[in-house]
């Protein structure tokens, strides 16, 4: 592959190449903008150093055939915008000789043990010298041109600014079809679960606010990543806007990093993760108020829907969803609480409330009431049984006292037990 000098035009430049511009120490030879200068710079005093306003972030990972267009392009881009900025690119273990391209086209590079795309961009999070960092691909699929609604918006006091695709313009064969199915779903199950004004969850540009990223502790390592910043983002209130971009086909002659199906999980598995809500505490109540509905107009005595008899095995599966419900319910509790204690999630009035109001003593209390109950209509169905010299009964009239009752104790026990295990979550996530 040709090598190209930062000063040569890249995909779609033109013109003759302007004076230098120095970033990160080097003087590199830039494209002159084509048109009006978007974003003004900060003005400075002669002689004094500039503060570095705008990190772009490159993520590689063997990506020598299209770093260096990718470093061209933001060089350019910044001296265009007439922004202090810097190209930094964070190595996460190449062995294409990637990390010589982008340094002798201007980039800095800082090499990443961890291996995963988010333990890349952790790492040049950690290192950006920008008060603002745009992150993109290094596979050249992305409009590093197109930088300054980003930056306007940044400027503008939003915290952390996503990349739509599918508003600005995707070109044919830049993304698989399974992808711009399962990307507009995870994107709506991200809004639905957490309220996030985005269409397009997964975009690789996106630019934000250093420090307030910083303060979120973002953990993953993989392309999850992606989804946790946003998620985070939005549960600790920082402000969220988006603005379209376009996708083009990468420049890559290998595939891609991505895997479709493992990585479309890890996302999914860290939405439901991230929201104890939609993942144990709203299921759980439609169990639970479904079977006690059922419950209680079965234990009466059957029903009949036209020709169809609901009768004790219904009765049995109502007792069934109201036992596996309350446990979600209590999975539920636990997984707030703990996530609370840790700092993972924020103070809401709910959480508040229910730490308030579900103490251990009451749940103990509760759940050894409806034990004892339970044990109650097991006594009266045993002396049923004793009255007929325990001998044959009328199958389901019994049933119909001995489900309630066994429901009873073991939802009871769960209350109970659920309780101690709660508080302990509680303690042991403060300590933490």
């Amino acid at each position: 592959m040709g090598q190209r000098t930062a000063g040569a035009p890249g995909r779609g430049s033109r013109g003759r190449a302007g004076p230098p511009v120095t970033l990160a120490g080097v003087d590199v030879a830039v494209q002159p903008p084509e048109g009006p200068t978007v974003l003004d710079a900060p003005a400075h005093r002669p002689g004094e150093q500039a503060e570095v306003e705008l990190t772009v972030l490159l993520p590689c990972l063997d990506e020598a055939e299209t770093i260096g267009t990718c470093v061209a392009k933001a060089v350019r881009t910044l001296a265009r915008l007439g922004v202090a900025g810097e190209v930094l690119v964070a190595d996460n273990g190449s062995t294409d000789g990637s990390q010589r391209i982008a340094t002798e086209l201007g980039a800095r590079v800082v090499a990443v043990e961890e291996r995963g795309y988010g333990a890349a961009l952790r790492g040049g999070i950690r290192a950006a010298r920008g008060r603002y960092v745009i992150m993109a691909d290094a596979d050249d699929s992305y409009d590093l041109e197109g930088l300054g609604p980003f930056l306007e918006q940044l400027r503008a006091g939003h915290e952390l600014v996503m990349g739509n695709r599918f508003a600005g313009g995707i070109e044919p064969g830049a993304m698989p079809r399974l992808h711009k199915l399962g990307n507009p779903v995870l994107s709506y199950v991200g809004r639905r679960f957490f309220g996030i004004p985005c269409r397009d969850f997964h975009c690789g540009l996106r630019g934000f606010d250093r420090q307030a990223i910083e303060r979120l502790g973002l953990r993953t390592s993989g392309m999850e990543f992606a989804s946790e910043m946003v998620v985070r983002a939005a549960l600790h209130g920082l402000r969220i806007a988006e603005v379209p971009t376009t996708l083009r086909r990468d420049g890559r002659s290998r595939p891609p990093h991505l895997r479709t199906w493992r990585d479309g999980w890890r996302h999914l598995r860290f939405l439901l993760l991230w929201s104890p809500r939609w993942l144990f505490l709203y299921p759980g109540l439609v169990l639970v108020v479904a079977g006690l509905l059922a419950g209680a107009a079965l234990t009466v005595s059957p029903r009949s829907i036209g020709s169809v008899t609901f009768d004790v095995q219904s009765l049995l599966a109502a007792a069934l969803a109201v036992i596996v419900g309350t446990q979600c319910l209590v999975f539920g509790a636990i997984a707030r609480s703990l996530r609370h204690a840790q700092g993972l999630l924020p103070v809401t009035p709910g959480l508040t409330w229910l730490e308030r109001r579900v103490t251990l003593e009451r749940g103990v209390l509760l759940g050894a009431v409806l034990a004892l109950l339970g044990l109650a209509g097991w006594v009266v169905a045993l002396a049923r049984w004793g009255r007929a010299d325990f001998g044959d009964l009328d199958a389901r009239r019994q049933l119909r006292l001995v489900i309630p009752s066994a429901t009873g104790v073991v939802v009871g026990l769960q209350l109970l037990f659920g309780s101690f295990l709660l508080t302990l979550a509680r303690v042991t996530g403060r300590d933490a």
